[in-house]
């Protein structure tokens, strides 16, 4: 681990921070603080005014999760479809918190919210010296969630460096509170090396990156849904086990739930790795629709010809 990590350039503090460009942020970063003091119970209700807002200000990525679930789900009635929607927009609207309880909480108020279910599934990968290839999927709970895992068994992970520098040093710190260090997306070198070195490593395969490097699988009722071929090149070269992980929501906390390893996922050819990928995905998604990101443009990629979704 101490190789690859020397490697990785984490943000630093620096006193620049306090000039006054940087004060909106601190503002908004401090009031959110103060908000998560407050009990768990409180916050869930007081996401009624987050969600509010989200559909005031936020029309845009409202009308991409009503898009994706009427592509995903054409046999549904329209009833069916508009409560899940709002059903998800409740859960968009506790994320901003999740995010901070994740970042910010202390290891006391955390740990009691922890359920883990399949635990003896990646114990079993871990036990093998090799490198776990955790793919993860988009759900709204997955800031809190990785905590969570660093708690449980401290990782490594991709992320996008953020583009105002406090933020992403806020951002790195946060998330690597209880993780052992992440990786910026574009460096998949280091993730090869953490790999091979047995390291947990957390991936998620489910959005939308273009054209470059993905094919064009089925992903509910969508027959061409561009899907990354990256989640096989890492197995591939590392020999990491690959298991899939889902964060949900229970009435007490959050569940990490691990499901049984993928020990030929890599071995077999693209198409049919990706097919079997995206029905995992879609019997994950299904477990608690509600809480994946359907804001996303996950059909953003369109084959020659056909016109977008959005």
């Amino acid at each position: 681990m101490g190789n690859v990590s020397n490697k990785i350039n984490q943000p630093q503090f620096t006193y620049s921070f306090f000039l006054p460009q940087y004060w909106p942020v601190w503002f908004g970063v401090g009031c959110l603080y103060l908000v998560t003091l407050l009990p768990l119970s409180v916050l869930r209700k007081l996401a009624v005014v987050n969600t509010f807002l989200l559909k005031k200000l936020a029309i845009k990525r409202v009308h991409i999760a009503r898009v994706n679930i009427e592509k995903c789900f054409p046999d549904w009635s329209q009833d069916k479809r508009d409560e899940l929607l709002e059903h998800n927009l409740r859960v968009a609207g506790m994320a901003l918190f999740e995010t901070a309880m994740g970042w910010w909480w202390p290891d006391r108020r955390l740990s009691p919210l922890l359920e883990i279910e399949g635990q003896e599934h990646i114990e079993k990968v871990l036990a093998q010296g090799k490198g776990a290839f955790v793919m993860s999927i988009h759900n709204m709970n997955l800031e809190v969630s990785c905590r969570l895992l660093g708690m449980y068994q401290p990782s490594v992970a991709f992320y996008r460096p953020h583009n105002n520098p406090l933020m992403d040093y806020l951002q790195y710190r946060g998330r690597a509170r209880s993780n052992k260090y992440l990786i910026d997306k574009r460096s998949s070198k280091a993730l090869i090396e953490a790999l091979s070195d047995g390291e947990l490593c957390v991936y998620l395969p489910d959005q939308d990156y273009g054209r470059r490097g993905s094919h064009f699988i089925p992903f509910f009722a969508v027959d061409s849904t561009a899907t990354l071929s990256a989640c096989l090149m890492f197995p591939r070269r590392s020999g990491a086990v690959p298991i899939m992980l889902s964060t949900q929501y229970t009435a007490t906390g959050y569940k990490l739930k691990f499901y049984p390893p993928m020990p030929d996922f890599a071995e077999q050819e693209d198409i049919e790795a990706l097919t079997e990928l995206n029905a995992k995905i879609e019997s994950m998604v299904l477990e608690q629709p509600e809480s994946y990101l359907w804001m996303h443009k996950r059909f953003k990629t369109r084959p020659d010809g056909e016109a977008s979704f959005y």
